[in-house]
């Protein structure tokens, strides 16, 4: 441990620029805040550059912070606030090298269940569609251009963890991507409640490889971007609710994807 860090040191200060997506993508990293974050990251071979606590989070998370070699910067309370993006700081975080993976890869092993958001503004709706995409068992989840940077603080800890387990790819043209991955074998399904084809009837086509695309919370997936998908799928409902929003929506049709590609 070193000695205690203010809001004034080099350290933090270089730090607190990375809670901006600018300053993220110009120093090629994050943070992300909390003990599950930051056990997920630890777990990442290579993936932290150095951990800051303030004295009660050390003290609190000793276990944690006993058994990694990654430099461990005890901080003040008011510094570890600086770095933070909620309203009780945990005094708790890790500054972790970008997760991205180039669209290409993707191209040349698709996973066997995969999650492309056009557009998709929410940060919370980001790291829990991350989330959801994670359980269900997919390997990547791709933002497109547009669409909230899961970088961010409210979308890492939306995430829960899951950022550190899935493929992530970041600005790809979505144009360009969906029909390369067809060619690549995967099947596209773009969710729309007014889709052709109903969830429950897709069969075969949830056999993998797939990739789901969800666009915008309020537009829903941009036309140019639902026509170049196999299929629009729409979600059966026997209820009165006009709609689902996007998590939900998310998280049925990835589950459902789990099922049948068991």
């Amino acid at each position: 441990m070193s000695e205690l860090l203010t809001e004034r040191s080099g350290r933090i200060a270089a730090a607190r620029k990375l809670t901006r997506r600018a300053g993220r993508d110009a120093a090629g990293l994050f943070l992300a805040e909390g003990r599950q974050a930051v056990v997920e990251a630890l777990a990442q071979p290579g993936g932290v550059r150095e951990v800051f606590a303030t004295e009660a989070a050390a003290t609190a998370h000793r276990d944690l912070l006993a058994a990694t070699t990654v430099p461990v910067r005890l901080v003040t309370e008011k510094a570890a606030a600086g770095l933070s993006e909620t309203v009780t700081p945990q005094g708790l975080v890790a500054v972790c090298e970008l997760r991205d993976v180039p669209a290409a890869d993707l191209v040349a092993a698709p996973p066997r269940l995969s999650v492309a958001l056009a557009e998709l503004a929410d940060p919370g709706n980001a790291g829990t569609v991350l989330r959801t995409a994670d359980a269900c068992g997919a390997g990547a989840v791709v933002f497109g251009a547009g669409s909230a940077d899961p970088y961010g603080g409210k979308a890492v800890r939306s995430s829960a963890g899951s950022l550190f387990h899935v493929d992530v790819v970041r600005g790809a043209p979505l144009e360009e991507l969906l029909p390369a991955l067809r060619t690549s074998g995967v099947t596209v399904l773009a969710a729309d409640g007014g889709g052709e084809a109903s969830l429950d009837q897709l069969g075969a086509q949830l056999a993998g490889p797939v990739l789901w695309l969800f666009g915008n919370e309020a537009r829903g997936v941009p036309a140019e971007l639902a026509a170049l998908a196999d299929a629009r799928v729409r979600i059966p409902m026997r209820g009165r609710a006009e709609s689902l929003n996007l998590a939900a929506a998310a998280a049925i049709c990835l589950y459902a994807t789990q099922l049948a590609q068991g």
